[in-house]
């Protein structure tokens, strides 16, 4: 199954499996062989903590490249600029009760970060918004009730 992302998703997601297999799978090997040379490998919490590590790198860098081999790139830049809310657009928001503007990515599920303003493709905001225009209302279901957001602009920038 193809799994959408970003170029600019997919670029970070290379760069943090090359810092992994080049970069924290031979530190967390060297830590393994160094906590060894201290001896009963039982009670040795600085092994385990290191196996634990590499457990978890292992399991990081396959995931990676899973997501890598099922990606499906999309260029924001390149998709055809047709006025309508699609994957990898930045679109701007209006809250209709607040006032309140806000600017959202739509992104990959392993490319979000809030913080960054990149919503995942399947979060609720971004699903009330695919196939809405400029001047639509989208209603999003929150906890805490609906939020009507009415749809500014939509950026095909990177």
């Amino acid at each position: 199954m193809a799994v959408p992302i970003t170029s600019r998703g997919a670029e970070a997601l290379k760069e943090e499996l090359k810092h992994l297999k080049m970069v924290a799978r031979p530190e967390v090997v060297a830590a393994i062989s160094e906590a060894r040379a201290h001896g009963d490998l039982k009670e040795n919490a600085e092994y385990h903590a290191a196996k634990e590590q590499q457990s978890f790198i292992e399991g990081r860098i396959q995931e990676l490249e899973s997501v890598l081999s099922n990606a499906q790139v999309i260029d924001p830049a390149t998709l055809p600029k047709e006025g309508r809310v699609v994957f990898g657009v930045t679109v701007t928001l209006l809250n209709i009760d607040t006032d309140q503007e806000v600017k959202y990515q739509i992104v990959g599920d392993y490319e979000s970060d809030i913080k960054l303003n990149r919503i995942s493709v399947s979060s609720p905001i971004a699903r009330a918004l695919i196939g809405k225009e400029i001047d639509d209302v989208a209603t999003v279901q929150a906890p805490g009730g609906n939020i009507e957001y009415e749809i500014i602009d939509i950026g095909y920038e990177a």
